[in-house]
């Protein structure tokens, strides 16, 4: 709150209810050693207006899309909002909401997280959906644990190594205080090696494969499909929602479950979120599910209602039973996703993403154009793909920044071998001229020797 009007009267009332005379009655459990007397060494108060500025001053360092020129990705991406998605979200029922415990006064809020699910599901292809998670690396990391709760005997979880650093370092950490090992699965020509994949997968209880991966290239996901049935893993496929507009659904290709985040629907970039991870999976398997499954019933004079069907967490039903400790679901981010999918429908989002794989594809070609650059790699992408310069990418990424384009992600942060990289992706905002000035500045940067 930019204004909190409590005065020394309100706070004196507020200690008494409580049984206290001072604000120091409130700290009588922490030693008097870790307690600080005297001032801090900060600068004195601001008055209204003077604090105002200096935020203002603060906030004008920050860069943002439209400042810039951004090509930046690797699984947050900067796509257009319609206006529609922020009036909905902007509801004060919505956005004042908190869990819907009581189900009858949490229609509203109810029939929403319903109808992502709804969305959800069809989008992929599965047949039940769950209320979304925290993100799309903890989504990563929930699928496997889903995973070892139903191979319930083995003890392995296998990753490919083009599944999203972020995702991977997450699943890392879940697995770790499990005691479960993890396989990395390497690569070849920057897809998954299906031939490492059947050596690894033997016992182990999921095979996780990223479609498009992080490199934006399409897997060989009916050959690790195939390599999974063989070794009796659940295959977990994490997709980019989007892609789905113009790729199999992963249902056709054999997924056990179906993760991704959802930031692309309808929610703005940020410095680290809000982002939206979701779930999707086979009937048999919804009561593996963490979090929470909304379902629709009638009441005894036959009306619909929504009620909150499946809470298989801890706050529910006993610890030793519960599948994950996931608390709660993001449901302004899971509504934004839910508008944005509405308003967008089965057209809207073909268009969008065929609109994303001609502007992705025209950039990689007029790049790969420019003396000493090159594509990485051959496959087929979507949305993202890799160019390796004649240089290390953070002189030219310095470079470019300097004239206002972030060209890219450096790939040398998570792949060391690709030091001299950038991670380059395109959404339907770019226009023709946003690329050409990414392709003759970074010409011009090869060109003056500057990087």
């Amino acid at each position: 709150m930019p204004y909190i009007p409590n005065t020394d009267k309100d706070r004196m009332e507020m200690l008494r209810t409580v049984g206290a005379s001072s604000f120091d009655d409130l700290l009588t459990n922490i030693p008097e050693s870790l307690r600080l007397r005297g001032d801090l060494d900060v600068p004195g108060p601001l008055s209204e207006p003077e604090l105002m500025m200096h935020m203002e001053r603060l906030a004008g360092l920050n860069k943002v899309p439209g400042e810039v020129t951004s090509f930046l990705g690797g699984g947050v991406y900067d796509h257009a909002v319609p206006a529609a998605v922020h009036h909905i979200t902007g509801l004060p029922h919505f956005y004042t909401a908190y869990t819907p415990y009581q189900a009858e006064v949490s229609q509203g809020t109810l029939q929403a997280i319903y109808e992502f699910q709804s969305l959800i599901a069809e989008l992929t292809g599965m047949e039940v959906a769950n209320a979304s998670l925290y993100d799309g690396a903890t989504a990563v990391a929930e699928a496997a644990l889903m995973a070892l709760g139903i191979q319930r005997k083995r003890r392995k979880i296998c990753v490919s190594e083009s599944v999203n650093p972020a995702a991977r370092a997450v699943l890392r950490t879940y697995l770790a205080a499990w005691g479960i090992e993890l396989v990395e699965i390497p690569l070849e020509g920057g897809v998954t090696d299906v031939g490492a994949a059947a050596g690894a997968g033997a016992d182990a209880a999921a095979v996780i494969v990223q479609q498009p991966n992080f490199f934006g290239l399409l897997e060989p996901v009916e050959a690790i499909s195939a390599v999974a049935e063989e070794t009796g893993a659940l295959l977990v496929a994490s997709v980019d929602p989007i892609s789905l507009g113009v790729i199999r659904p992963p249902a056709e290709y054999g997924a056990a479950i179906v993760v991704g985040e959802g930031q692309s629907l309808g929610s703005p970039v940020a410095y680290g979120g809000p982002l939206l991870g979701f779930m999707a999976t086979n009937a048999k398997h919804a009561r593996r599910m963490p979090g929470r499954i909304i379902g629709t019933t009638t009441d005894t004079e036959g009306r619909r209602g929504y009620v909150m069907t499946l809470q298989t967490r801890e706050q529910h039903i006993r610890r030793e039973k519960a599948t994950s400790n996931i608390c709660t679901n993001q449901g302004l981010v899971a509504l934004a996703a839910t508008a944005y999918l509405s308003i967008l429908g089965g057209t809207g989002l073909r268009e969008l993403a065929s609109h994303v794989l001609a502007k992705s594809h025209y950039a990689a070609s007029e790049l790969a154009g420019v003396p000493g650059v090159k594509l990485r790699f051959d496959g087929s992408f979507f949305r993202e793909f890799v160019i390796e310069l004649p240089v290390e990418s953070s002189v030219v990424k310095e470079a470019l920044t300097d004239i206002g384009i972030w060209p890219g992600i450096k790939c040398g942060c998570y792949y060391p071998e690709m030091d001299n990289c950038l991670l380059v992706s395109v959404t339907e905002k770019h226009s023709r001229r946003d690329i050409d000035s990414l392709v003759s500045g970074l010409a011009a940067v090869l060109a003056t020797g500057e990087a």
